[in-house]
């Protein structure tokens, strides 16, 4: 052999070797059991289960709200009708001889307002309370009639109204200082 011959056949070994560790072998995938098959396609089941039950619920509750509160623009427009009736009561009371006419009033306030109870509007309490801007709208503040009145609603100017447990109208009041 010749040193030509020698020196080709060692580059072609060492060209070899380069080839071999620059070729890894792919990764093996390696084959999944039929019980591993199992157990990851009833999880993908069980995730999917889960999300579709969550929206199904979140969808029946977001149903119910809508109609739950579906009339409350109508009832925010009856309320000052409501309030009417009040003055309009307040008004009778001095009058001598229009009893029928205030039996009349009595009666139509009477139905009105067992129709919005009915409904699920009732009306706020507030006189007495401590003030709670959530609930209340302050219209003025005045000296306290008394120490314990500070900070509580010492009259109501407009009644505030709950439709469903929810804040229909806040009430208008006077705050004792």
């Amino acid at each position: 052999m010749s040193k030509k011959e020698n020196n080709e056949n060692e580059e072609q070994v060492q060209n070899n070797a380069e080839e071999t560790k620059q070729e890894a072998p792919p990764p093996v995938e390696v084959e999944k059991t039929p019980e591993e098959k199992l157990v990851e396609a009833n999880d993908k089941y069980l995730r999917l289960y889960a999300d579709f039950e969550n929206f199904r619920k979140r969808a029946n509750k977001e149903k119910l709200d809508l109609l739950k509160f579906a009339g409350e623009d109508v009832y925010k427009q009856l309320i000052p009708v409501m309030d009417d009736f009040d003055r309009a009561m307040k008004a009778s009371e001095k009058a001598a001889d229009t009893k029928t006419i205030k039996e009349g009033v009595q009666l139509i306030y009477n139905k009105f307002k067992t129709m919005l109870t009915q409904s699920g509007v009732a009306e706020m309490n507030a006189t007495g309370k401590v003030f709670d801007p959530e609930l209340h709208d302050a219209v003025t503040n005045i000296p306290a009639p008394k120490e314990d009145m500070k900070g509580k609603v010492v009259e109501e100017v407009e009644k505030g109204y709950w439709l469903n447990g929810k804040v229909l109208r806040h009430a208008k009041v006077v705050v004792g200082n």
